[in-house]
């Protein structure tokens, strides 16, 4: 009986035109396969990751040690940007600007979603491949190159983009403003263009896939808590980034073809300009209305990662399916009508600033949803304390406490106090940086046996989510009282404000655990990268899951499945079933695979 839970029986072999002879490039390289590219994205937002946080350490150095020379600074900046090892204010702004760059297109949304919507998709849905294999290919070598164009801006002589991530006008609009407003500028909107194209590409392959592709007997309540994420996260993205892409567009004419969108009556250098009548608050709403369903197109996924790991280390049913779906779908809409919470002070009318802090406070209500299903889906579970299940858990815990300070900040009257401080960097840090990657994290340790066929070290991973996970609330749980104090952010030197003295001690606190956290994540790329090659081989089902992608091969085959791709029959979720006898449904097994047909008597859960 148990033979059954692992795949149906293979009555033919389809040939799908996949098995023609690959060279290196065309199984490496050009691959259309969406295992292959799941990697390829992997891997590149991981490197993208280690320079995004390297950053981050340069300039943590900085604010602890203000205007200290260091030599690590010469080595890494030159002298022109740091002479005789001292940080140069200018490259303190390009870092923050391309730090938060790096880590919330390249790393997060690119590298997060990237990997396991490909990845997942077509093994999870049942699906030889994803819709256009092709498009996929192209979406990938997008986004490469436009981590190659944003990287080449850290070496342009005038600098790279000093505006911050958010390359308000009129600094971003005026190319002689400051020296990252020239050609570095321009290159960081090249790289956005080029990558919004990529995500917009790779958005519309996974929802073709999941509304064209499922196998037979997979309907849409039968999927996977993971799908509904990563479907729903592609179509915010469609609805959302070309938005940005006409920001990004219209600014790149303002700076080099004399219109006027975002510039109003400006004297720059002694000069006023010839053209005027546009409106830097109207970029502000262009770029937030993708700016804010951008932090759930980032946590979204990783939610639905969590929802598959939690369920399957609690070995129990995850609790409340259909309100699950309907957060998704409720934080999905709602995350489209919430942006102006940015902008409260902007001038925003108090009746527009009600209204928005109206919506803000709504979006609590599905994500406590999710956050109460999750911690009622561990409750009396039997966990496997395994690094993933950790991570995922770490993520329940960050959700909430960034949540928290997320409706201090979506109530105008609040927010205008510690609007522009550390207060507002230590809740998106939490909610969406640091909860993304514990997201990532969570992912990359469950889903590796089926991306390398090959285990991770597990007490290396245990290392890795502590020292993280103590090091993480050590960086942003201070930043909350100096926020509340009124210590503003992307200055590069308090030094000259007298009253931030007294919280000059913790700046040193908060460097040292972040110097911490960073070095911690080399033991995760070491365990990554050697277990790549030496980990121990892993099983077919290694963790006793429920979803498809268990069923394929350990080896990988071009089309996922060796013969008939299997049926459905049930829900993701049989864990711990028994039937009217009080055993479990397979005997001696706690699971029951997607592919068993349902047995006399036995009633199908989705609740």
């Amino acid at each position: 009986m148990s033979a059954i839970a692992t795949a149906p029986a293979h009555d033919h072999h389809d040939d799908h035109g996949h098995h023609h002879k690959e060279t290196f490039i065309t199984k490496y390289i050009f691959s259309q396969d969406h295992k292959m590219i799941a990697k390829q994205y992997l891997i590149t937002g991981l490197i993208m990751g280690v320079i995004g946080i390297a950053m981050s350490i340069l300039f943590r150095i900085q604010l602890a040690w203000p205007e200290q020379s260091f030599w690590v600074f010469e080595a890494l900046l030159g002298e022109r940007w740091a002479p005789d090892g001292v940080m140069s204010p200018s490259i303190y702004l390009a870092l923050v600007t391309i730090h938060g760059t790096i880590m919330v297109f390249f790393v997060l949304t690119a590298g997060l979603s990237g990997t396991f919507s490909n990845l997942l998709i077509p093994l999870q849905i049942g699906a030889r491949d994803m819709a256009s294999g092709f498009l996929n290919m192209v979406s990938y070598w997008l986004f490469f190159l436009s981590s190659v164009i944003m990287l080449a801006s850290l070496f342009v002589e005038s600098g790279p983009a000093m505006a911050g991530w958010t390359i308000y006008p009129p600094l971003s609009a005026l190319p002689q403003a400051i020296s990252g407003s020239g050609t570095g500028m321009t290159l960081w909107l090249v790289s956005m263009a080029i990558f919004i194209a990529s995500s917009l590409l790779g958005s519309l392959n996974y929802i073709v896939t999941v509304i064209n592709l499922r196998t037979e007997g997979m309907s849409m309540t039968r999927l996977p808590l993971t799908i509904w994420a990563f479907f729903v996260t592609a179509i915010i993205g469609v609805v959302s980034f070309p938005v940005l892409l006409s920001a990004a567009l219209l600014l790149i004419m303002d700076r080099s073809f004399g219109t006027s969108f975002f510039l109003s009556d400006i004297f720059i250098q002694g000069e006023v300009l010839s053209h005027q009548g546009g409106s830097p608050v109207l970029f502000e709403h262009l770029f937030w209305f993708l700016g804010h369903p951008e932090v759930y197109i980032v946590l979204l996924p990783t939610l639905g990662i969590t929802s598959e790991i939690i369920a399957t280390n609690s070995r129990k049913p995850i609790f409340g399916y259909r309100a699950m779906v309907a957060s998704i779908l409720a934080i999905a809409f709602l995350s489209t009508i919430v942006w102006g919470h940015h902008m409260f002070i902007s001038g925003m009318n108090p009746f527009l600033g009600s209204v928005f802090t109206f919506t803000t406070l709504l979006i609590a209500i599905p994500s406590a949803v999710k956050a109460f299903n999750y911690i009622t889906t561990l409750w009396k579970g039997n966990l496997q304390m395994n690094p993933a299940m950790l991570f995922s858990i770490g993520l329940v815990s960050t959700f909430i406490t960034g949540g928290l300070t997320g409706i201090i900040l979506g109530d105008s009257t609040l927010d205008i106090n510690v609007h522009d401080t550390y207060f507002v960097v230590a809740h998106f840090h939490l909610v969406m940086g640091i909860s993304a990657l514990y997201g990532l994290f969570a992912g990359v340790y469950h889903w590796f046996p089926k991306m390398f066929g090959r285990m991770m070290n597990k007490n290396l991973g245990y290392i890795h989510f502590w020292v993280t996970a103590v090091g993480a609330y050590g960086v942003f749980f201070p930043m909350h009282f100096i926020g509340i104090a009124g210590l503003p952010r992307r200055y590069y030197t308090n030094t000259n404000f007298p009253y931030f003295d007294d919280y000059a001690d913790v700046n040193v606190i908060i460097t040292v655990a972040a110097i911490i956290t960073a070095l911690i994540q080399l033991v995760f790329l070491y365990n990554f990268f050697s277990s790549i090659f030496f980990g121990k081989k892993a099983t077919q089902n290694p963790w006793k899951s429920n979803t498809l992608e268990w069923t394929t091969p350990v080896e990988h085959i071009h089309g996922n499945w060796p013969g008939k791709i299997p049926s459905v029959y049930r829900w993701a979720y049989d864990y711990s079933k028994t039937g009217e006898n009080g055993e479990y449904v397979i005997k001696g097994q706690d699971f029951v695979s997607q592919v068993v047909p349902l047995q006399e008597g036995e009633e199908e859960l989705n609740h």
